[in-house]
């Protein structure tokens, strides 16, 4: 979430900065407002997005595909940073989890794609994370 724009003097140049708190973690991170476009800012999804992501992340097909391929296109979802996608990789690493159990290299993806929706929910529903979190819980399956 967006909390305000500092100016900050780097390297004898005065710059502009978003200054956006993460959520989960309780984090603070300085953006340039010159690179947001590249830092992958954009608004929040609204709760029927989200609730879409999540029914479709439910019918994900399992993925045939090794790990290293798995892992790898995963990786670029999350990195996408669009709602649908993140909900995607949640859903198959979930299912993949109750199934055959996940690698610990999956298992840190999983982790950090359950935070990057979890922040979302959130924020979009305007709830505490134990509830966005319960939510997702009910949600996933």
């Amino acid at each position: 979430m967006i909390e305000g724009i500092e100016q900050r003097d780097v390297l004898g140049r005065t710059e502009e900065y978003y200054v956006v708190r993460l959520i989960v973690g309780d984090m603070r991170a300085l953006i340039p407002v010159a690179r947001a476009d590249g830092a992958g800012i954009r608004l929040v999804a609204d709760r029927a997005r989200i609730e879409r992501a999540l029914v479709a992340a439910r019918d994900v097909a399992e993925s045939a595909a090794g790990y290293g391929e798995r892992f790898r296109a995963n990786n670029a979802k999350l990195r996408a940073g669009d709602v649908d996608a993140v909900a995607e990789v949640v859903g198959s690493l979930a299912r993949r989890q109750r199934k055959r159990g996940l690698s610990a290299g999956e298992t840190r993806l999983f982790e950090q794609a359950w935070q990057i929706l979890l922040s979302e929910v959130v924020l979009s529903a305007r709830i505490a994370p134990e509830h966005a979190d319960a939510f997702l819980r009910d949600a996933v399956g």
